[in-house]
């Protein structure tokens, strides 16, 4: 079958610079130093603001889902604003597979370059499904121990900051010493150095300590945890600065680590064979994957508990706390994973949580929002809001609706510790 769309070819390489949309900030800095080590030229767009989501607009039907409006708009600003070689120029978007729409975003991608006028540009798929082949990033076994290696770097420092900032004495401590680490772990990574096991196991725990060093003072804060889509989990853009919202509103934030998602896609391939049948391999490949991402995962628990830090459930133990709650065959988009990770955050003393969806994702809307009543009915303490994010959802409304969660979190946590009530 002939292609009517650019490949990125090897030769590329040499010529062109990647664009990559920024969904987490942090994790993907680091992809993008693992990247670099490869041999791409690479760049983490930071273009945000209302006009993102208008030139989305323009080439992606609103019914489409936000984040790919969100992602494509990103792109197609950039590729507008004159600071590229529109000739040398490449993109590349991440593909989960399975029933999604995320696994269709390339597709719109290449759609709106089309009606852009840019249809020369190329676009890569980053996946590990095996999803177009003739234009998917090249995957060798060291290279993905790297990229790996990249995400549980990044969810280590994002846990950190974000149980530090809070409570720190001196204002920017904990972001400072985020980026101090930032650079040097990107630095090694980009000299092919830091993500065996090995160098892990080593410095971890000297990342833990240093945030452990930071001076803090630990008063009684409310507890947040976020859950959602992926995208608009994780993105500043998809979520409107969600963090540094609960964070003027002095609240600690606990955003699980993107690791948990790449565990429960690894995870769903094996249980889809268990459940429907399937080969052999099928059966058998997640957990000789994530017996070796259990290692990994093993260093960061331990860094973070040996250092004072709360540290999240082993994903063996994430994938028990569904039971008799939601189907492990659920897999649409967050599946169980989101029922589990709010479960988890319950448990935890992490009982206000904020479910991110974009308007009409139906796999959140059934296991984000259509979990809150029962997940309610075990656990009396839930505070769950779920919030609507959507290029007619207002900021301004968002945040109304999540001070209202904050509210009732405030008088709880008074009447836990003794405290007066604030008011309104």
């Amino acid at each position: 079958m002939e292609m009517n769309y650019p490949v990125f070819t090897p030769a590329m390489k040499k010529t062109h610079k990647i664009l990559i949309p920024n969904m987490a900030p942090v994790q993907f800095r680091m992809l993008a130093a693992a990247m670099r080590h490869e041999g791409y030229d690479v760049e983490l767009l930071g273009n945000c603001g209302s006009q993102v989501a208008e030139q989305g607009l323009k080439y992606v039907h609103n019914d489409t889902c936000y984040p790919a409006l969100l992602v494509i708009g990103q792109f197609l600003d950039a590729l507008e604003s004159g600071k590229y070689d529109l000739d040398h120029t490449a993109l590349i978007i991440t593909q989960t597979g399975g029933g999604c729409r995320a696994s269709n975003y390339l597709f719109l991608l290449r759609k709106a370059l089309k009606r852009a006028g840019l249809g020369q540009i190329p676009v890569l798929s980053l996946n590990f499904s095996g999803l177009e082949k003739s234009s998917s990033l090249p995957m060798s076994i060291h290279f993905a121990r790297m990229l790996l290696a990249a995400i549980y770097y990044g969810d280590l420092l994002v846990t950190l900051r974000a149980q530090t900032e809070p409570y720190e004495r001196r204002a920017g401590d904990a972001r400072a010493m985020q980026e101090k680490w930032l650079d040097r772990i990107c630095g090694e990574i980009e000299r092919g150095h830091g993500y065996s096991q090995r160098e892990m196991k080593r410095v971890m725990p000297q990342i833990a300590q240093d945030f452990a060093a930071i001076p803090v003072e630990r008063v009684p804060k409310v507890k947040v945890g976020v859950v959602g889509e992926i995208y608009v989990k994780y993105s500043p853009l998809g979520n409107n600065d969600l963090e540094k919202f609960l964070a003027s509103e002095g609240c600690e934030v606990n955003l699980p680590g993107l690791m948990g998602f790449v565990q429960y896609c690894a995870y769903d391939i094996s249980e889809a064979a268990r459940l429907y049948g399937g080969s052999f391999w099928e059966k058998h490949i997640s957990g000789w994957v994530l017996a070796y991402i259990g290692r990994m995962e093993q260093v960061i628990i331990s860094s973070l508990r040996e250092a004072g830090f709360h540290a999240p459930l082993p994903f063996s133990e994430l994938t028990k706390l569904t039971d008799g709650l939601i189907g492990m065959g659920d897999v649409m988009g967050e599946g169980w994973l989101l029922t589990a990770e709010m479960v988890e955050l319950i448990r935890a003393g992490y009982e206000n949580i904020i479910c991110a969806q974009p308007f009409g994702c139906l796999p959140n809307h059934i296991c984000g929002k259509g979990m809150i009543n029962k997940l309610r009915e075990l656990y009396p303490q839930a505070n769950i809001t779920p919030i609507d994010y959507d290029p007619s959802a207002t900021r301004v409304n968002q945040e109304n609706r999540i001070k209202l969660m904050l509210a009732v979190a405030r008088e709880r946590l008074a009447d836990r510790e003794g405290l007066p009530h604030m008011s309104a």
